[in-house]
Formats: C-alpha cells, sequence, structure tokens
C-alpha cells in the first residue's frame, strides 16, 4: 500500500474513533444532565388539572431544593410516604382528630413519583374548607385550582380542624382538589424526599411554557 492510502485508512480511523468518542461524551453529558440536574416528568393522573393535564411533559429542576427550601407554590416531583400508592390510597401516619388532615406521614417513602404543589411550608397552620387553604387563619389565593370542591361534593374537600405542618416537611396538594390524592389524606413531606420542582412544560406543542 502506497504512503497515501495509509495516511487515508489512518485518517479515516482516527475520524471513527473522534466519531466514538463525540457520540459517547454526548450520550454521557445526556444521561448526567437527566441524573442530576433536568429530568422530564409525564404527568400521570388528573390530579393537577386545569394546571397540568394527563400526558403533558414538563421538565423537573434537580438541583433546586438542595440549594433551597421549597416556597408555597412551588410544583414539585417527589416520593410520597408508603401507603399513598396502595389501593385503596392514603394511609396516614398517625390518628388526627376527625375533621382534621393527616399532619404526619407513615415512616418510609414509596418507590413511585407524585407531583403536586407545595400550599404550606414548615411551621405553618393548615385547615382546608371547600377545597380551599386556609394558611395561617387566612385563605391563600389560589387562582389556579378546579372548580370540584367548589360544592362541597368532593373527597375530602373540607378538613377545619388546623394542624401544624412539622420542621423539614411540606403539605402538598394537587390543583384538582375533588380528585387529588395528597398530603390531606398522607400528611407533608420531608424536604429529604423531594425530587425536584417543575419549572416547563414541553408537551404539547401549545402548552410549552414555563411556570
Amino acid at each position: 500500500m502506497s504512503k497515501r492510502g495509509t495516511s487515508r485508512s489512518a485518517s479515516a480511523g482516527s475520524s471513527l474513533l473522534e466519531l466514538v468518542l463525540i457520540v459517547a461524551v454526548a450520550l454521557g453529558l445526556a444521561l448526567g444532565i437527566q441524573a442530576f440536574i433536568v429530568k422530564p416528568y409525564r404527568i400521570p393522573s388528573e390530579s393537577m388539572v386545569p394546571t397540568l393535564e394527563v400526558g403533558q411533559r414538563v421538565l423537573v429542576n434537580r438541583l433546586g431544593t438542595h440549594f433551597g427550601d421549597p416556597k408555597v407554590g412551588d410544583i414539585l416531583v417527589f416520593h410520597p410516604p408508603s401507603g399513598a400508592e396502595a389501593s385503596p390510597p392514603s394511609q396516614c401516619g398517625d390518628h388526627p382528630p376527625s375533621g382534621a388532615p393527616c399532619d404526619k406521614p407513615t415512616a418510609t417513602k414509596a418507590s413511585v413519583n407524585f407531583i403536586k404543589r407545595v400550599v404550606g411550608v414548615p411551621g405553618d397552620r393548615i385547615s382546608i374548607r371547600s377545597g380551599r387553604v386556609i394558611r395561617n387563619g387566612k385563605p391563600t389565593r389560589e387562582p389556579f385550582i378546579s372548580s370540584t370542591c367548589a360544592d362541597n361534593t368532593g373527597a375530602g374537600c373540607t378538613f377545619p380542624k388546623t394542624i401544624t405542618i412539622p420542621p423539614g416537611h411540606y403539605f402538598m396538594m394537587g390543583d384538582n382538589r375533588g380528585e387529588s390524592d395528597d398530603s390531606r389524606f398522607w400528611g407533608p413531606v420531608p424536604k429529604s424526599w423531594i425530587i425536584g420542582n417543575a419549572f416547563a412544560t414541553y408537551w404539547p406543542p401549545d402548552r410549552i411554557g414555563i411556570f
């Protein structure tokens, strides 16, 4: 083989190796980003209607809650307490008084992921009337919720007795208050069980946006 042919073969081999390395690095970056920074999540149920529809896709920031505490209004993906995923669902870690929402989760987390909105942070006093949160004695402005509890006929629409959110825990509720299995029934969620906050929706195209 001539020197020119050998050079061409070496060049082709070098280009192939470079391509393989580029693909490997790109794949590694994509997997790393999904594992540690941003993860896509598909909405599995109607609990966040009308904000999020079934099948809609959101992006979840996995770093945000490691550098700051969640705030009221944040939409979070998290592991619920064990028992929340059971059938029938809902299992409180305590026996709250009649008319009070669950004030304590079970001791272990479930392996499934839920997505809900933060309605109470550590130290807040929470009760619920017709699906609307009464936080520290004042009705919370919640223009994003559905009307499924407006007539107070949905399951768990009213819990008039007040509970206090314990340190390091967050009270989660779906926006579709009459159709959401949430902290009302299985208690506030420890910060360590939170995966991240949903910050954007990317599918379907007509609902692309930032929260």
